[in-house]
């Protein structure tokens, strides 16, 4: 386990070294933006359904492609981080703050604990 300093640390080691990067997901900045477009889309057409008081599982399928779409664009930044940000990270070596950073996003979509940056052996 991490005390709240060497975290403290940590983090601000890897804010520096994420000023340093140019984020990976630059090139695909368009696509993401007309991404969240139609996110935010299909946000309001639920607003509107439950306004019209629609049926219940005609709007719970809504919410499960909402679900989908933000699922998707989270992959396409994941994937974008990993292979920019972290292989940088990796031929630098400075690749564990990052591939604990990944690791603790990807426990906290899944619903799953995060562990400390220690790993038991």
């Amino acid at each position: 386990m991490t005390s709240p300093e060497s975290h403290r640390d940590q983090a601000a080691a890897t804010g520096q070294a994420h000023a340093d990067f140019r984020h990976s997901y630059s090139k695909d900045k368009a696509q993401l933006a007309r991404r969240l477009s139609r996110i935010e889309g299909q946000v309001r057409g639920i607003a509107r359904m439950i306004e019209r008081e629609e049926y219940c599982v005609d709007i719970l399928q809504q919410t499960a492609a909402l679900r989908a779409a933000v699922d998707a664009l989270a992959i396409l930044v994941l994937e974008d981080h990993v292979q920019g940000c972290v292989r940088t990270a990796a031929e630098r070596g400075e690749a564990d703050v990052y591939v604990e950073e990944v690791l603790d996003v990807v426990r906290r979509t899944l619903g799953r604990p995060i562990r400390g940056s220690a790993r038991a052996t």
